[in-house]
C-alpha cells in the first residue's frame, strides 16, 4: 500500500494575510494587498501555504506560495482565497506542489461567524450527506443567504467547496489504494463515474489512471484495525511538538477506545457510514496517519476529524512569538516549540469526559469514562491492537442511564447530569460539532443542572477548537502557576491570562504540559528514592 504525500482536502479560506517579512499576519487583508502576496510567492516560504493560493493566468495552473517552480510574472498572477475558488475559475492544481493538499489556514480557527462555521461543516462532509440545504439549516440561514456569504468570504459556494473536497479524496484513494476506479468514484462521493472523470481531469489535468500511475509506492502501511488501510502524511505548519501532542492524548486515553504504545497512538472513530481506526505516529520528521475504515466514503470526514483532534491548522510561529516573550512561559515555549492544544474527534465524547472529570483526578476519570465507553459503546467490526469499541452515542448513553444506572460509578448528581446531557444531544436540543456557535452552545450547556462554567468552557475549548479559550478556575492551571511562583486565585489568574490573548488556549497547553512534566519528574524521583530504601519527601502538589 502506498502513502500519499499530504492530505489537506480543499484549500482553506483566509481573509487576512501573512507578513512576508515575518510570521503570518492576522491584522491585514491578504487578498486586498497584491504586493504582500506576491512577495510571499517570491520568498517560497512554506509558512504561507494555505493562507492563499496563486493562480497563474499564463499556464492555467494554481499553486501554493511555496511552489518551487519559477516565480510567474506579476501581471500573470491572481490570488484566490481557496483552492476551490481557483478551481471554480478554471485553474487546475499544480502537479509539483499539490496546492489542494495545503495545511488549513489558521485564520479561521475559533471564528464563530456563519462562513467559518459553514466551512468547518463542509470539511466534515455535511454537503455530501445533507446537501447545501442541510448545510444552510445547520447554520440557520437560507440557501441564498448562505451562498452570498460563502461567495463573499471564500470566493465560491458550498457546492464548489464540496467538489474540491471530493476531488482531493479521489486523488488520495487513487494513489493510496488499489480500488477499481468505479469504486473510487463512489467512495469519493461522486454521483457518477462520468462526473468523477470530468472533475479529476479539470482539477488535476490528468485522467484517474494517470493519477494512479503517479503514486508514491515507497512506504508501507502500518498494520492494525479493520478495513482497508490508507496511509497519509498529515500536512502541518512547523514547528510541531509531536511527542508532547501524542503524550497529551495518551494520558487521557480510554481503554477500548484509545491506546498508545510509546510510539503509535490509535483510536476508534465513529463516522457517518460506519466505524474506523486511525493510527498516528511521528517518523522522519513527519506526522503520519493510517486509516482503517469500514466504508471508504468516510475518508474525508475521518481526516477532517483527525486534523481537528491534533490541531494541525494552527499557526505555531505566531503563537510561540507571543507566548515566548512572556517571562512565565518563555522556558516552556523554548523547550517545546509548536505545542498544540488538542481538539476532539467527537464533540459528545469530549462533553462526557468533561462532566466525568469534575472534581476527580485524571486517572480516575479515565477509569470511569472507559467503563462507560465499554458498557454502552459499539464494538468495532474488526477490533485490533486493544482498540475494540466506538465511543457511545448520546442515545446509547441515555438508555444506559435509564436501564443500568449502576454502570455509572459516580455520585447520583453527576449521573443525572450525564443523563440530561445525553438526552439533550440525542433529541437534537444541543449540537456539539464544528458548526456549533460557541456562545449558544455554552448557554445551552449551562442550562443543564450540574454543568458549570469550567465544564462548558472546557467543552467549547476542545470540541470547537477555540484558540483563545482559557480555564482560570482549573486546578491544574493554578498548580502549574504555583510551581512557577504565582499564588493566585481564579480571578487573578483570569486577569493574568489577558496578556496571552489571542492564544490563551496554547498558554493553557503549556501550563498543563509544565505541570505534567513536573509531576512525572517528581514520580520518577520518588520511585528512585524508594528503590534506594529511603522515605520520599512530601510533595507540594
Amino acid at each position: 500500500m502506498s502513502a500519499v504525500g499530504a492530505d489537506g482536502f480543499s484549500g482553506v479560506p483566509v481573509r487576512k494575510p501573512p507578513d512576508v517579512n515575518a510570521r503570518p499576519c492576522h491584522d491585514a487583508a491578504v487578498l486586498e494587498d497584491f504586493d504582500r502576496c506576491y512577495r510571499a510567492v517570491q520568498s517560497r516560504d512554506a509558512r504561507f501555504d494555505g493562507w492563499f493560493f496563486t493562480a497563474v493566468t499564463s499556464t492555467g495552473i494554481y499553486c501554493r506560495p511555496s511552489c518551487p517552480a519559477i516565480t510567474p510574472k506579476a501581471e500573470n498572477v491572481r490570488f484566490c482565497a481557496t483552492a476551490a475558488a481557483a478551481q471554480q475559475a478554471g485553474f487546475r492544481a499544480c502537479l509539483r506542489c499539490r496546492p489542494d493538499a495545503s495545511p488549513g489556514s489558521p485564520q479561521w480557527l475559533g471564528r464563530a461567524d456563519v462562513a467559518a462555521r459553514a466551512f468547518r461543516l463542509i470539511l466534515d462532509g455535511v454537503v455530501d450527506r445533507e446537501g447545501v440545504s442541510g448545510l444552510a439549516r445547520r447554520v440557520g440561514y437560507s440557501e441564498r443567504q448562505l451562498h452570498r456569504v460563502l461567495l463573499a468570504e471564500l470566493g465560491t459556494g458550498g457546492l464548489a467547496l464540496a467538489r474540491a473536497q471530493r476531488a482531493q479524496t479521489a486523488r488520495v484513494l487513487l494513489q493510496a489504494t488499489q480500488l477499481p476506479i468505479g469504486e473510487v468514484a463512489l467512495a469519493a462521493g461522486f454521483a457518477s463515474v462520468r462526473q468523477f472523470n470530468e472533475t479529476v481531469r479539470a482539477v488535476f489535468a490528468r485522467t484517474p489512471s494517470e493519477l494512479r500511475r503517479s503514486a508514491d509506492t515507497s512506504r508501507e502501511p502500518l498494520a492494525g484495525g479493520g478495513g482497508q488501510t490508507i496511509a497519509l502524511r498529515l500536512a502541518h505548519r512547523r514547528p510541531l511538538a509531536a511527542p508532547e501532542l501524542l503524550e497529551f492524548l495518551a494520558r487521557r486515553a480510554l481503554t477500548g477506545i484509545e491506546t498508545y504504545d510509546g510510539a503509535v497512538y490509535r483510536r476508534s472513530l465513529r463516522l457517518p457510514h460506519g466505524g474506523g481506526v486511525v493510527a498516528i505516529f511521528w517518523r522522519d520528521g513527519e506526522l503520519h496517519a493510517h486509516f482503517a475504515l469500514d466504508d471508504l466514503r468516510d475518508l474525508t470526514v475521518a481526516l477532517a476529524r483527525v486534523r481537528h483532534l491534533l490541531d494541525l491548522d494552527s499557526d505555531p510561529e505566531a503563537v510561540d512569538e507571543l507566548l515566548g516573550a512572556d517571562p512565565l512561559l518563555r522556558a516552556s515555549v523554548a523547550g517545546t516549540p509548536g505545542l498544540r492544544m488538542p481538539g476532539s474527534a467527537d464533540g459528545f465524547e469530549i462533553a462526557v469526559r468533561a462532566v466525568v472529570e469534575q472534581q476527580i483526578s485524571l486517572s480516575a476519570a479515565r477509569t470511569v469514562a472507559g467503563a462507560l465507553a465499554r458498557a454502552a459503546g459499539t464494538p468495532l467490526r474488526e477490533p485490533g491492537l486493544a482498540v475494540t469499541h466506538l465511543f457511545p452515542t448520546a442515545d446509547a448513553l441515555a438508555t444506559l442511564a435509564r436501564t443500568r444506572p449502576q454502570s455509572f460509578a459516580m455520585p447520583a448528581s453527576r449521573r443525572k447530569t450525564l443523563a440530561l446531557l445525553s438526552e439533550a444531544i440525542a433529541n437534537g436540543e444541543i449540537t456539539i460539532d464544528p458548526g456549533s456557535d460557541p456562545v449558544e452552545l455554552k448557554r445551552k450547556l449551562l442550562a443543564i443542572s450540574g454543568i458549570g462554567a469550567w465544564t462548558a468552557d472546557y467543552i467549547a475549548l476542545r470540541a470547537l477548537g477555540d484558540p483563545d479559550g482559557f480555564l482560570p478556575s482549573d486546578l491544574g492551571v493554578r498548580h502549574a502557576l504555583a510551581r512557577m511562583g504565582c499564588q493566585e486565585d481564579a480571578r487573578a489568574v483570569g486577569a493574568l491570562a489577558e496578556r496571552w490573548r489571542p492564544w490563551r488556549s496554547y498558554a493553557l497547553a503549556h501550563l498543563w504540559h509544565r505541570l505534567a512534566a513536573t509531576s512525572a519528574g517528581h514520580s520518577a524521583a520518588r520511585a528512585k528514592r524508594s528503590l534506594r530504601g529511603s522515605a520520599p519527601q512530601a510533595s507540594a502538589a
